[in-house]
């Protein structure tokens, strides 16, 4: 099963699901890219989910145009706000998803605040993707 998350930046949210999709099954092949890839991984992403024993350190913030060429699965969008700007994939996909959430990276206010932002995204993309994976990727796998 080959599963591509989107975003934009492709340094937080979808390298928070990919983490998640990977601990949950390691049968599953999972990449992450976005249409304006940062080149790196958001520090704060990184430590939210090395809390929850997932380590993303070693993944890479790449560009979507390394991964069109290829046949996926499942192609899934994780960008929350309708003002964000959301990839479009036009490569071989199967089955085509969103599943948005904030960008905690958005977020301003207190130290204590954002680090809440980041808990609360990080909890949501875990809800979400765990649920996906039961009800979606596990019938088929099994």
């Amino acid at each position: 099963m080959k599963i591509l998350i989107l975003c934009t930046g492709n340094s937080c949210r979808s390298q928070m699901a990919h983490g998640f999709l990977k601990s949950f099954d390691n049968r599953l092949e999972v990449a992450s890219a976005g249409t304006e890839a940062s080149g790196k991984l958001n520090k704060k992403a990184v430590e939210v989910m090395k809390e929850m024993d997932i380590d993303i350190s070693t993944h890479t913030s790449d560009s979507v145009d390394l991964y069109l060429d290829r046949e996926w699965d499942y192609v899934i969008t994780v960008c929350g706000g309708a003002n964000e700007k959301c990839p479009a994939f036009l490569g071989k996909v199967k089955h085509r998803l969103h599943i948005g959430f904030d960008d905690p990276s958005h977020a301003t206010g207190t130290p204590e605040f954002i680090q809440s932002e980041y808990y609360r995204v990080r909890d949501e993309i875990k809800e979400a993707f765990l649920k996906f994976y039961q009800e979606e990727l596990l019938p088929q796998l099994s």
